[in-house]
Order: C-alpha cells, then sequence, then structure tokens
C-alpha cells in the first residue's frame, strides 16, 4: 500500500493511548491510589470471569483440532498458494511471543513453586508431587495457552482481510456478526473492539518486560553486582524498550524476524547444553511424565473451581494474560500464516509450541526441581528470600560453569523481551491502520509505551509482580467477550472456504442435485 494512502484511525489512536498516558501521569500523582484501583478490579474480574475463561480456553482448543482434522483442514489461508516463510522460521516468529513472555522467568520458578507446595487441584502439600508441579506448569503454558494465541480467531481474521479485503483490525472478529458496518468509521462498538484490544496488548507486554526487567536486574547483581534496585531495573526496561523500538522500526522482515530466528535458535542451543550438563535424564522423565499426568488429570485441572485465592494468582491470572495478548497475536500470525493451511496452523499454534515450550520447561524448571531434591533449599531459599526473579540464577549456580550459564540465561532474558515488544508494537501500529506496513513512527512510539507504562507499574504496590498481574487480568475481561465468536463463526468460513477452493465441491454439487431430484 502506498504511504499516502495510510489512514490512521485517530479515535481509536487518541482514545487508547491517552487512557494509557492517563494511567502514566496518575501513577506519578498517587501510586497508592491506582494500586487499590487495580487491585479492586482485579478481585472483581477473578471472580465473575474465571469460570467464563477457563470453559473459553478449552472449548476454542477443542473446536480447533477438530477442524483442523475435518475435511476442512486442507483450506489454504490469506490467498496466497504458498507461504513466504519457511516452516522453522514462521514456528521461530510464533514461539517468541509466548515463549518470550515464560521464557525464562517463569520456565524457572512455576515448577519450583509448584513442586514446593503441591496445588490445590492435585490435592495439596508440600514437596510431594514432582509430576503434578510440572503438569501444571504444562497446563499453564501448554496446548490451551497457545489455542487462544491464534487459532481459530486466525482463520476469521485472516478470511476477513485477505479474502473480503477489510482492514486487519481485531473488529475484524465481530465482521461475522455484523457485516461491513463494523468498519464504520463511528461504529462505536468497533472502534471499542480495538480500543480494548489495544490497552489489553499494553497491559500484557507489561508482563514480559516487568517480570524479565526484574530478573534481567537481578541477574545483573547476582553475576556482576550492580545495585538490584528498583532504578536499576527502569533503566533496564528503558534500554530493552529502545532496542525493541529499533527492531519494530526495521519491520517484520528484517528485525523481528533476525531476532526471533536467532533468539529461538540461542535458546535450543542453551536448552541443549543444559540438557546434556545438567540431570538430563531427570528433565526428560520429567518432561515426559509430566505430560502424560497433565493428560491423564487435563479435565481435572482446567476446570478446578475449588481454591478461588490460588486461581486467581495462576491459572486466571495465566488465562487473563493470554486472552488480553490474543488480538494482537492474532493480527501478528495473520500477517505471517498466508499461503498456510488451517491444519498446518492449528496443529502448529495449539501442538508444536505448546510441546517445544513445555520441554523448555522441563529443560529449566526441571534442573532446578532436581537440585532441590538433592540438596534442599539451594532453589527454594532463594525463592523464599528474593522472589520469583532470583530462580533462574540460583539454578545457574548449581551447574557446572555457572556463571556462563547465567550470562546465556540473561542473553535470552534481553533478547526476548525485545521480541516481544517489537511484535506487539507492530502489531498494535497495524491494527491502528489497519494493514501490514504501518508507519514506523506509530511502532517505535507503542513501544516506548510499553517501557513507560512497565516502569510507572514497578512502583505501584508493594508487590511489583502482584500489580502487573492484576493489571493484565483486568484488561482481558472485555476482549474475551471478543473471542467467544470464532467458536462457531471459524468452522462456518472454513466451510465457505473450502467450496470456494473447490475442495468439497463435488461433495455439495450431489447434495444440490438431490435436493433437486427429491423435488
Amino acid at each position: 500500500m502506498d504511504s499516502n494512502k495510510k489512514k490512521l484511525d485517530w479515535p481509536v489512536f487518541w482514545i487508547s493511548g491517552g487512557f494509557l498516558i492517563a494511567f502514566i501521569i496518575l501513577s506519578l500523582i498517587n501510586n497508592e491510589a491506582v494500586g487499590n484501583w487495580v487491585s479492586t478490579l482485579f478481585a472483581y474480574s477473578s471472580d465473575l470471569f474465571g469460570a467464563y475463561w477457563q470453559i473459553l480456553l478449552l472449548a476454542n482448543f477443542f473446536v480447533g483440532l477438530g477442524l483442523a482434522f475435518s475435511k476442512y483442514g486442507r483450506v489454504k489461508l490469506g490467498n496466497q498458494d504458498k507461504p513466504k516463510y519457511s516452516y522453522f522460521r514462521w514456528v521461530a516468529m510464533i514461539l517468541v511471543t509466548l515463549l518470550a513472555s515464560g521464557g525464562v522467568f517463569w520456565a524457572a520458578s512455576e515448577p519450583m513453586y509448584h513442586y514446593m507446595t503441591t496445588p490445590p487441584a492435585l490435592g495439596g502439600g508440600e514437596f510431594n508431587n514432582v509430576m503434578g508441579a510440572f503438569a501444571t506448569s504444562f497446563m499453564h503454558w501448554g496446548f490451551l495457552a497457545w489455542a487462544i494465541l491464534g487459532t481459530l480467531a486466525v482463520v476469521v481474521m485472516m478470511y476477513v482481510h485477505y479474502s473480503k479485503g477489510f482492514p486487519l483490525k481485531p473488529r475484524g472478529l465481530l465482521y461475522p456478526i455484523f457485516g461491513e458496518k463494523i468498519y464504520g468509521k463511528n461504529n462505536v462498538l468497533g472502534s471499542s473492539a480495538d480500543i480494548f484490544s489495544i490497552i489489553a496488548t499494553v497491559a500484557g507486554t507489561l508482563g514480559p518486560l516487568g517480570f524479565l526487567g526484574l530478573q534481567i536486574s537481578y541477574g545483573l547483581n547476582h553475576l556482576f553486582d550492580v545495585p538490584n534496585t528498583l532504578t536499576v531495573s527502569i533503566l533496564v526496561i528503558l534500554v530493552l524498550s529502545m532496542v525493541a523500538a529499533i527492531s519494530a522500526a526495521t519491520g517484520v522482515d528484517r528485525g523481528i524476524l533476525l531476532l526471533s530466528r536467532y533468539n529461538v535458535s540461542f535458546t535450543i542451543f542453551l536448552a541443549a547444553v543444559v540438557l546434556v550438563v545438567g540431570p538430563t535424564m531427570f528433565i526428560i522423565d520429567g518432561f515426559v511424565g509430566g505430560t502424560g499426568y497433565h493428560l491423564q488429570n487435563f479435565f481435572q485441572m482446567t476446570m478446578y473451581r475449588g481454591d478461588e485465592a490460588w486461581l486467581s494468582g495462576w491459572t486466571i491470572f495465566f488465562w487473563g494474560w493470554f486472552i488480553g495478548y490474543a488480538p494482537m497475536l492474532i493480527v501478528f500470525i495473520s500477517r505471517i500464516s498466508r499461503g498456510r493451511t488451517i491444519r498446518e496452523l492449528v496443529i502448529a499454534v495449539s501442538v508444536v509450541a505448546p510441546l517445544v515450550n513445555n520441554f523448555w520447561f522441563a529443560v529449566v524448571g526441571g534442573t532446578g526441581v532436581h537440585f532441590e531434591m538433592e540438596n534442599p533449599g539451594s532453589i527454594s531459599n532463594a525463592l523464599n528470600e528474593n522472589g520469583m526473579e532470583a530462580a533462574v540464577m540460583a539454578i545457574t549456580d548449581q551447574l557446572p560453569m555457572g556463571i556462563l550459564f547465567g550470562i546465556g540465561f540473561l542473553l535470552v532474558s534481553i533478547v526476548f523481551v525485545a521480541t516481544t515488544v517489537d511484535t506487539m508494537s507492530y502489531s498494535v501500529a497495524a491494527t491502528l491502520e489497519g494493514h501490514d506496513h504501518p508507519r514506523r513512527w506509530l511502532r517505535v512510539f507503542w513501544a516506548m509505551i510499553f517501557g513507560a507504562t512497565t516502569t510507572v507499574i514497578l512502583t505501584i504496590g508493594e508487590s511489583s509482580i502482584t500489580a502487573i498481574q492484576n493489571s493484565i487480568v483486568i484488561t482481558a475481561v472485555p476482549v474475551s467477550l471478543l473471542l467467544l465468536p470464532p467458536l462457531w463463526n471459524a468452522p462456518k468460513i472454513a466451510k465457505k472456504m473450502a467450496l470456494d477452493q473447490g475442495l468439497i465441491w463435488q461433495r455439495q454439487m450431489q447434495k444440490e442435485m438431490r435436493k433437486k431430484v427429491d423435488k
């Protein structure tokens, strides 16, 4: 598209950007009041929408699998015969979206937390369920989490954008219900869908920026004696935001693709070395056994509704995070998946990516669990005393050449943050302009907004992590309503595209002939 034809959706830009800037200013004026407001809304969101989110993610996963393995699985997406990117490059760009969010921070700490205190759905207790610890982490970062980020909704979005020619915006998920009027200039519902999606994306990006920013600060202190203060954490986040802004400015085919390839390659290398040097058989047993335990207790774990406090801190928090993240990931995955079939899309996003992600969790978190079992307190003491950000350095301390591993994980964390922020900056900018090549200044603007909002969130409340988690869950509420229609619209669209592509032409013609004969 010509640059002179680019149209920025100014109302959505001003309302979403203005809301976030107002949030930053209010937090600077009175962060205690803002912190209390965030905590109150979080409690309501978790209580009222938690069960709905659990059902939504479960339904989205199974409907997606059903569609993939149906006769419509061969439908090609995006009005393109051949994919632009190789399978590895395509999956690499998909992987960094969610793996970046939990890649090091949660992979190191979550399995340890569930080993230290067994989740209530699995009976509770302390240090008594190793496979349950892996299984719970796999549930939170596995099949359901990935499926909501880019399967059914991507089918709808790619049809609306590439087949019908409408802008690449979250409001496109409502097109099958409301038609082209959802794209009207003064359509309040369409604008609201875009605005809430952008705000939720910023909140979701606070996660990797805030969590990994804290972890990098702790790592710098642990390895190089750099003071581990709030000021240092903020400086780290601002620098990372600038790196992400530079990457976003170069576009998908240069900065984002390059960072994704190098990041996934280096992560694979780091995982392989830890697998060989660390407790190899324990890691493999943890991955295989944890996956089996997860599948065996799949519905019990995913539909658990007992301990509300535990659910709010873990499952509902993660579901809210991924739901809020979803619209922009849907835009991004739609952008890079042209020429792929529905079957390829669903298998890559709902099966391949989760298994790779869970193996990474088994390598990093499993190494920590192993050392804790061998030497009680070696990992848990650091977690209890210094928080989640201390987990990965406690683990690397137990490995031979611990300093080198510590530096390696530090580098992975840095690049993970950059890839997450540049991807989200691109997706928000694409949403505002409605096409694949948004203006550079817009991408850079959103990268810096992510950084500014995260630095403010870190100053709210007694626990920065709690404040980040609460903010994420609140913004997911309106977005979760946007992700409901694809459950029935994606199969309808897949059927229509199958007819258009001649994949079910003969069967359909035979049915029509029978109807005529019957008449």
